[in-house]
């Protein structure tokens, strides 16, 4: 007799949870998709704006406007994904900590890891994946329709960038678990948001803008090999847009190295969870 759960029949029964209570408060619901659009919206005019002024974003970078636009609509896809499945459950992970409910966490038949990541789904975000769908489906459309070297979309390319894109989902994930880990030495890592926010504005931005100079170089190479999250948007975002000013070399050699940093992340992730936890001390120690 099999003890454990089907780990695919628990993640359906939290998403049924999850949506059951936002359905519950739909005033909030709704709320909460107008808020967070109504942020990418402002974000998608403040580039509008931008745009206004210059052709690229840098010179002969290649990242012209709706180069740009696919580039911020992977931005969004990611970070959509990662906030509707990760960010509420490992925000409340210093927590579980802190009160002792890890305690149940760990007494369950199933691993704990999963359970800590999985439990809640914010169902709203799905307005900004929403979003980043239309945005890049109408950047597409004008990049393949464009009358100066029009880009030619076939299958590959998609099933490329799906992959990619959730292999940019694995590495932030992979970031998320180290901090939360991180909250069973410390006791209690209330500044986890804030230091994401910190870490994950680098990876805003097409690679080629710290191009220039020695501290743009250092920057480049440290979250690019050291914390990899340069490579989270700029990988899959340059398989759809084929912006002519990246080079041939990056453009083979970084999807690569893309695949190597995703499983490292994902196993050093995993290691330093499984580590944390033989540090902690029950609420009935």
């Amino acid at each position: 007799m099999n003890e454990r759960p089907s780990y695919a029949a628990v993640f359906f029964m939290f998403l049924r949870n999850s949506m059951v209570r936002d359905l519950s408060f739909r005033s909030n619901f709704w709320i909460e998709c107008i808020s967070s659009l109504s942020w990418v919206i402002m974000n998608l005019g403040f580039y509008l704006l931008i745009f206004r002024y210059t052709n690229s974003i840098g010179n002969e970078t290649g990242w012209g406007e709706y180069e740009f636009f696919v580039f911020l609509a992977t931005t969004l896809l990611v970070n959509s994904l990662v906030q509707m499945f990760f960010m509420p459950n490992i925000q409340e992970f210093s927590e579980l900590i802190r009160t002792g409910k890890l305690d149940f966490a760990l007494l369950k038949p199933i691993d704990t890891q999963f359970l800590v990541s999985f439990e809640k789904v914010n169902f709203p975000s799905m307005a900004n994946f929403m979003f980043g769908l239309v945005l890049m489906g109408v950047s597409l459309y004008q990049l393949t329709h464009r009358e100066v070297n029009p880009i030619e979309l076939n299958a590959g390319m998609v099933v490329m960038y799906i992959l990619f894109l959730l292999c940019g989902v694995a590495i932030l994930y992979s970031l998320m678990i180290v901090l939360a880990a991180s909250s069973i030495w410390l006791g209690r890592n209330t500044s986890l948001y804030d230091f994401w926010f910190y870490i994950t504005s680098f990876s805003r931005y097409p690679m080629e803008i710290y191009n220039s100079g020695g501290l743009g170089i250092t920057l480049q190479l440290i979250f690019t090999f050291v914390i990899p999250i340069l490579i989270v948007v700029n990988v899959p975002a340059r398989i759809m847009a084929q912006p002519f000013g990246v080079s041939s070399s990056q453009m083979w050699l970084l999807p690569i190295y893309m695949l190597a940093a995703t499983a490292l992340s994902l196993y050093a992730s995993r290691w330093v969870f499984k580590m944390s936890l033989k540090s902690y001390r029950s609420a009935s120690s």
